[in-house]
């Protein structure tokens, strides 16, 4: 790929500067002949925020079954100690304190965890968009490839035909010489 207006064109049917930043992106990459892949994750994990990486981290812990098993380990002993263990319970049974924090709890627990999905939206859209481009950037290649072998076979047709043009060529000579030489024969 020589020049990548004329590429632009044949490639993506519109002039260079009409195309969009990852297909221009893309058509630059294929044309310097750069890699353009990369680990998403990486470029990720050093940005991130004090707060951003907390979320991830409640998030992963909140929707595990270490939580969900510690955390039913926790409301069971809650329970036993304030029914069957402490003659004046902290919190008699309908558990009103224990309903206090744990609406407390999810109070806190679920906008941590939405802003998590959030970032985790967010960084899917950023897969997604890297994976076009990769995957832009293989279809130019391939479609390059495909010109390439078309050239070379076109070229082969040629230069196949160029020697069958000159075979055809002594084989007329022949004949004619081998016709001369049957008329001036003597008989």
């Amino acid at each position: 790929m020589k020049d990548p207006h004329e590429a632009a064109r044949r490639w993506f049917g519109q002039p260079l500067e009409k195309l969009s930043a990852a297909q221009a992106g893309v058509l630059a990459a294929a044309h310097g002949r750069s890699v353009i892949s990369r680990d998403v994750l990486q470029d990720d994990v050093g940005k991130l925020t004090f707060g951003q990486r907390l979320a991830d981290q409640v998030a992963a812990l909140g929707g595990s079954w270490g939580f969900i098993l510690g955390f039913a380990t926790f409301l069971a002993a809650w329970a036993v100690l304030n029914v069957l263990l402490l003659p004046h319970p902290f919190d008699a049974y309908p558990f009103i304190f224990l309903n206090l924090l744990l609406s407390m709890l999810a109070a806190i627990q679920a906008p941590i965890i939405m802003m998590s999905q959030n970032r985790q939206a967010a960084r899917d859209r950023l897969d997604a968009a890297h994976d076009y481009e990769v995957n832009l950037k293989a279809e130019i290649e391939i479609m390059a490839l495909h010109e390439k072998l078309d050239a070379m076979r076109q070229h082969q047709i040629e230069v196949l035909l160029e020697c069958q043009q000159r075979q055809l060529d002594m084989l007329t000579r022949l004949v004619a010489d081998l016709a001369q030489s049957e008329r001036t024969k003597p008989s």
